[in-house]
C-alpha cells in the first residue's frame, strides 16, 4: 500500500527531495515514437520551462532536473522558512500567478476594504496558499497537470498522462544529494542520448555549464554555495567548479566508447568519505537501489523516527555504498 505523501516529508530531517515523474503511455511524454515516427521533443521545452518558472513562484528551489523520454528527474529544495517570511500580499501574489483566487483575494489585492468576516476569511486563505507554496506535492501536482492537459489536447485524447503517484525520495545528507544530483544530470548519457554534460540538452547540468562559462550561475537554479561552514548561506554544499569537474569525469567512466578513471583526490568524493567504486554505483543506479530515504545510518534513524516508523528501508544499501 502506498504512503502517504506527509508521512514522507520531514523537514527537520532534510529540505532536500528526490522527484520522479513517469508517464503511462506508450507515446513518449519526449523524444520520437517509433511506432508513429512523430516527434514530441518540443514537449521538453514544456517542462523545463514550467520547472523552472515555478521555482520562481514556489517556495520549492529546484537543485537539478533532467527531462527524459518518458519521465523526469528533478532535485528539490523546500524552502519553508522563506514561506513563513514572506508577507501576506506577498503570498497572494505568487498565488495568483498560478491561479485566480477568489473574490477575496482579489479585492486584497486591489486594495479594497476588508470587512470584519472577509478579513478572517482572507487570514484563512493566505494561512493555506502559504502552506501550498511551500508544499512538494502542490509543487508537482501544478507541473504535471499542466504538462499533462497540453499533451492531451495535442493528442486529441483523455484519461491520464502520468502515472498516479509521482515518486518522492528523502536526500537525508550530503553523500545522498550528491550522488543524487550526479545521477540526475548523468542520465542522458547514461541513455546515450548525450555525449557530454555540457550537451546533454534539458539538464540543470548543461544550464550550469553555460552560465559558468560566464562566470555566473543560474538565477532559476539553488546555486552552489560552496563547501559547509560556520555561517553557510542558503545554497547547495558544494564547489560548483569542483562537482562540474566530478560529473564530467562520472560522465567518462560511465561512457562504454570512453575510458575515465574517478581520482581519488576528488574533493567532493574525498570529503563525502565515498569510495570511487561505490560513486559509480550510485550515479547510475541509484533510483534502482534506493527506493526511499537515502541517507547515513544516523540521519537514516533519525528521519524515521520523526516519521514514527519502524522499519529503515535502504539501510543495508546506504551503509555499503555511502560508508
Amino acid at each position: 500500500m502506498a504512503t502517504a505523501r506527509k508521512r514522507q516529508i520531514s523537514l527537520t530531517d532534510t529540505k532536500y527531495y528526490h522527484c520522479i515523474s513517469r508517464c503511462v503511455r506508450r507515446a513518449f511524454l519526449c523524444g520520437e515514437d517509433k511506432f508513429t515516427g512523430k516527434s514530441y521533443e518540443h514537449r521538453r521545452d514544456w517542462v523545463e520551462e514550467k520547472l523552472l518558472m515555478l521555482g520562481s513562484v514556489f517556495c520549492i528551489d529546484v537543485c537539478a532536473y533532467a527531462v527524459m523520454s518518458n519521465h523526469t528527474h528533478i532535485v528539490l529544495y523546500v524552502d519553508d522558512k522563506k514561506a513563513k517570511r514572506l508577507s501576506d500580499e506577498a503570498i497572494v501574489i505568487r498565488w495568483h500567478k498560478l491561479f485566480k483566487g477568489n473574490w477575496i483575494s482579489q479585492k486584497f489585492i486591489e486594495d479594497e476594504p476588508l470587512s470584519e468576516s472577509e478579513q478572517l476569511i482572507l487570514d484563512e486563505l493566505v494561512d493555506e496558499y502559504r502552506e501550498r507554496l511551500a508544499d512538494i506535492s502542490w509543487f508537482m501536482r501544478v507541473l504535471n497537470e499542466d504538462i499533462a492537459r497540453r499533451a492531451n489536447k495535442e493528442d486529441n485524447c483523455t484519461g491520464r498522462f502520468w502515472e498516479g503517484r509521482f515518486k518522492s525520495q528523502a536526500l537525508l545528507d550530503e553523500a545522498a544529494l550528491a550522488a543524487c544530483l550526479a545521477y540526475i544530470d548523468l542520465n542522458p548519457i547514461r541513455a546515450n542520448i548525450a555525449a557530454t554534460p555540457e550537451t546533454s540538452e534539458y539538464t540543470s547540468i548543461k544550464k550550469r555549464i553555460d552560465h559558468a562559462k560566464l562566470g555566473k550561475q543560474p538565477k532559476n537554479l539553488l546555486r552552489f554555495a560552496g563547501s559547509p561552514r560556520k555561517h553557510m548561506p542558503k545554497g547547495l554544499p558544494f564547489e560548483l567548479k569542483s562537482y562540474i569537474e566530478l560529473v564530467e569525469l562520472t560522465g567518462q567512466c560511465i561512457r562504454v566508447d570512453k575510458r575515465g578513471y574517478i581520482f581519488e583526490s576528488q574533493p567532493i568524493l574525498t570529503r563525502l568519505n565515498i569510495e570511487p567504486e561505490n560513486w559509480i554505483k550510485l550515479t547510475t543506479q541509484f533510483s534502482r537501489v534506493f527506493h526511499g530515504a537515502v541517507g547515513r545510518e544516523r540521519t537514516i534513524t533519525a528521519y524515521y523516527e520523526t516519521l514514527q516508523k519502524r522499519r529503515r528501508t535502504n539501510l543495508t544499501n546506504c551503509e555499503r555504498l555511502l560508508a
